[in-house]
């Protein structure tokens, strides 16, 4: 276990800030931060969550990029260098999901999972370890989903568990450079995420059970600043998160193909 991130006096880099876990990241960081830069697409989303954090300790600033192209990712970082601002915490936090079989969805929603869920992860965090203060810290958020193949959610279950796999990689490498990096993975969290992952025609997933897993993003949140700053490389948060994800990583693939088949077909029979 490393030493963990101090959050006192932190100057964190939130992506995916406009709402949900994001929002809910500034919320419990303003308190203890020199200053916040609030990442997403949405102004005046953005704008809202600044204003709720207004405050005389910390400093809130906007950023509007779309962090799923190249153009939006170099915005951050000649934002930072335009106002000489040097971050000590980066917390990647954007992503997207869809509901549905890889076969009948969009192409444009596919590859924007790709470009948000991963490749704007790994190419943001390429470009803030060399700017990170020392101590530094990196939370990535996962999902429990990585854990398992999907179906009817096989993008971005797959997407998780490369920021999963990634993380813990990361954090091995980073551990001697004074950088902590916790990679987080909830479960059903209640936020802006099932309705932007629904499609169109109102294709939604299977909720049997989620009840158990469920818990609200103060929580997921709280747990994982926890775990950052006690130097924990990954945090499933919830009990029975952390028990589901034991059981899933545990169980026999062929057991885990059978149930998740008999799981799928019933949602198309």
């Amino acid at each position: 276990m490393a030493n963990g991130f101090p959050l006192e006096k932190c100057r964190a880099i939130i992506t995916g800030a406009s709402s949900g876990l994001g929002a809910e990241f500034a919320r419990q960081l303003a308190p203890h931060a020199e200053w916040l830069v609030l990442v997403a697409r949405r102004a005046d989303a953005l704008e809202e969550v600044k204003k709720s954090l207004a405050g005389p300790k910390t400093q809130v600033h906007c950023c509007v990029a779309d962090l799923a192209t190249d153009a939006g990712r170099e915005a951050v970082t000649a934002f930072l260098d335009a106002h000489g601002l040097k971050p000590n915490l980066l917390v990647n936090n954007a992503g997207l999901g869809d509901y549905g079989t890889f076969a009948s969805s969009a192409a444009d929603k596919t590859r924007m999972q790709l470009e948000l869920n991963m490749t704007a992860l790994t190419m943001l965090t390429h470009a803030l370890i060399p700017r990170l203060q020392r101590p530094g810290g990196i939370i990535n958020i996962s999902s429990l989903a990585s854990t398992i193949p999907m179906p009817a959610l096989a993008v971005y279950a797959a997407t998780k568990s490369y920021v999963t796999s990634f993380s813990e990689a990361l954090a091995v490498e980073l551990a001697g450079e004074g950088i902590t990096v916790t990679c987080v993975c909830p479960g059903p969290t209640p936020t802006n995420f099932s309705k932007t992952a629904k499609r169109a025609d109102g294709t939604d997933t299977d909720r049997e059970g989620q009840g158990l897993l469920r818990i609200p993003p103060s929580q997921v949140v709280s747990l994982a600043l926890d775990g950052v700053s006690t130097g924990r490389a990954s945090v499933f948060p919830g009990t029975g998160v952390t028990i589901a994800g034991s059981l899933f990583r545990l169980m026999p693939r062929w057991i885990l193909r059978r149930v998740l088949r008999r799981r799928f077909n019933k949602g198309t029979v």
